[in-house]
């Protein structure tokens, strides 16, 4: 219980600003999805099907899993690489008696609300759109470890960055391919063998097959979540060495 205590107080100040902002958090958070659902959804897969599925109701599971993404990543990569950087604010979390552990939980927890927030609209409102879309207790789940993992990912970033460059950097070699490239706007089965194995290690894209399996009412890839679950884990055990190492 303390390190649940210990991690909420830790995003304490940024939910306050979430709830102080969240009018222009959900503007920067749904417009590049409702984007990708206008131009590709509408405007470049109209009329088409995509195993099975009219190509608006494959995409938007992708798109989902891809917000988890980069909501989730970019609110917490960017925050504590700046924190810890350019204000030093971040040494003040080192110096309390938390563990690393709750550190970082809590500095997650801001990016995984963002995350659970846009995607939550976007399955609304994709369930409105698309009679193919299934009614899923299976998708909050999922939204929520989704959005934690790729949380953790960017506490890491964050932690690791030396500047907004190498930062930058990052998310052009890492987040980028992975947008992509991971199954979300477009099927893998074109992919070449060599290629889809590459992709298949990525985690995007275990979390875009959960979420079309649970939007479509498709089997459902349980090892695809037992590897997202792999990934959070690692993430959160290289976030808590590197806040213990800078302890030291």
């Amino acid at each position: 219980m303390s390190l649940i205590a210990d991690s909420v107080r830790v995003s304490w100040i940024d939910m306050c600003f979430i709830r102080r902002n969240i009018p222009s958090i959900l503007v920067t958070c749904l417009v590049a999805p409702l984007l990708y659902l206008v131009a590709f959804g509408y405007g470049l897969g109209k009329g088409m099907t995509v195993d099975g599925f009219p190509y608006i109701a494959f995409m938007i599971p992708g798109v989902m899993a891809l917000t988890t993404l980069t909501s989730s990543f970019n609110t917490v990569a960017t925050k504590v690489m700046v924190q810890r950087v350019y204000y030093q604010s971040f040494d003040e979390l080192i110096l309390c008696s938390m563990s690393p552990t709750a550190i970082a939980l809590g500095k997650a927890y801001a990016g995984a609300v963002r995350g659970v927030i846009s995607c939550m609209i976007l399955y609304i409102l994709g369930l409105a759109i698309c009679p193919e879309m299934s009614l899923s207790l299976w998708v909050p789940v999922l939204v929520v470890v989704s959005s934690m993992v790729y949380s953790l990912l960017g506490v890491v970033s964050g932690m690791l960055a030396n500047s907004n460059l190498t930062l930058t950097l990052f998310t052009s070699l890492v987040i980028m391919p992975m947008t992509f490239l991971c199954g979300t706007l477009f099927s893998l089965d074109a992919m070449p063998p060599a290629v889809s194995a590459v992709i298949g290690v990525l985690p995007l894209t275990h979390t875009t097959e959960c979420m079309r399996a649970a939007v479509l009412g498709t089997a459902f890839p349980w090892v695809s979540l037992a590897v997202m679950l792999v990934y959070g884990v690692a993430f959160l055990l290289v976030a808590r060495y590197v806040i213990e190492r800078g302890k030291s």
